[in-house]
């Protein structure tokens, strides 16, 4: 299937490859087992850190390779493109380690970065919450002062592969209001074995190694050299991480796409009924076609947004429409690639029926379509606001 339609640097067409190479001798029955199992794809992730593609939008100083965004985006979408998304990397490398490269302590980057880049830590995030949903402000985890420090209560939701992560960026609120009336945010980088710190695992329907937890802080002390960037600043600080998980998400959702669209292919160009490919008849090819072309103009968008961040212009609209426009696409792609395959479709040993929660989960987090919709109809449009 001939899906190159970006046009790419050398560099990043010798990244796309080598990325490519280094999954592809694992592949989509690697990562299904190891999911089965119950175990962890670290095999692949060592590989992927020896090679610093794991580092590879990370400062050279801190160990990295010096890229950008765009250059991390390529590796999530490669790796999912050969059957792995690998959800830790949108959540250690893009959204822990671009917040630590924009708003950590020289120790803190000292401490933590080199290991990110090359794979030997990895850091969860933790800012949701049951009753906050997409309202950051209505957060109840709570960093209370005490003495020269802070000890954290409350708990959170959806934190994504804490059991296999060596600290976790905790996003909390003050105990004082603000004199507007709010109470001011910050971030604190937490070791997941502090004492304190239990998780309860959430049964998902989601089949990836990484497990999702419930998380709780039952009087976590914190120093002030846990503390990321600035005390009480923490919701404009956040953006550093949130926006590139929006672009590296988009990134993933496009790469499950194309591996979906390409099996489909395959098959349809295979499977002969009435001594006729089924490809051949456009029922089956139209709807595989459409597919492809929203999963291009998904591509286009997301790197267009990857782009914007990486030459420090505003990326909050891209990033946002790019993940949305990667999520549709990608359910839409592995839905119809399981109903080009008929029963088999329904089969595991075809890699694609264990796809369909993952893919389906991009419509939802991070952020929902309905909130994108939302942040589109106010600030592209507009348009009143509307919650």
């Amino acid at each position: 299937m001939q899906d190159d339609l970006l046009i790419d640097t050398d560099e990043r067409r010798a990244l796309r490859e080598a990325v490519a190479k280094l999954v592809g001798a694992y592949g989509r029955s690697y990562f299904q087992e190891v999911t089965r199992s119950g175990g962890r794809p670290d095999d692949l992730w060592a590989d992927l850190g020896r090679a610093g593609y794991l580092g590879v939008h990370l400062p050279e100083e801190h160990g990295g390779g010096g890229g950008g965004l765009t250059d991390l985006a390529i590796v999530i979408e490669e790796t999912a493109a050969q059957g792995c998304p690998l959800f830790m990397l949108v959540i250690s490398p893009a959204i822990a380690g671009s917040l630590l490269v924009a708003h950590a302590s020289d120790e803190q980057k000292r401490t933590w970065l080199p290991g990110v880049a090359d794979g030997t830590k990895r850091i969860a995030f933790a800012i949701t919450e049951p009753d906050a949903g997409t309202n950051t402000h209505n957060i109840t985890t709570t960093a209370h002062p005490d003495g020269d420090g802070w000890r954290i209560r409350g708990q959170k939701y959806w934190t994504s592969g804490i059991d296999d992560a060596d600290a976790v960026i905790v996003v909390c609120s003050g105990a004082e209001a603000g004199p507007d009336g709010r109470h001011p945010i910050s971030m604190f980088l937490v070791p997941t074995d502090a004492p304190g710190l239990s998780f309860t695992r959430i049964d998902a329907a989601l089949q990836i190694p990484e497990n999702q937890f419930t998380t709780f802080f039952d009087d976590v002390r914190v120093t002030r050299d846990d503390l990321i960037g600035v005390e009480g600043a923490g919701l404009r600080q956040v953006f550093a991480g949130l926006n590139p998980e929006r672009v590296t998400a988009a990134a993933q959702a496009n790469g499950i796409a194309r591996y979906a669209l390409r099996r489909a292919a395959r098959y349809a160009a295979e499977r002969t009924v009435w001594s006729t490919p089924i490809g051949a008849h456009q029922g089956v090819a139209h709807p595989l076609a459409a597919c492809f072309v929203d999963v291009q103009l998904a591509r286009l968008m997301t790197m267009h947004a990857a782009e914007l961040t990486d030459a420090g212009a505003d990326a909050g609209s891209a990033s946002t429409v790019a993940k949305y426009a990667a999520g549709e696409a990608a359910a839409k792609a592995v839905d119809q690639a399981i109903q080009t395959h008929g029963g088999n479709g329904l089969s595991n040993e075809y890699g694609l029926a264990d796809l369909w929660f993952t893919a389906r989960m991009f419509r939802t987090a991070p952020v929902s379509r309905e909130m994108v919709l939302n942040h589109v109809a106010q600030y592209n449009l507009g348009l009143p606001k509307s919650y």
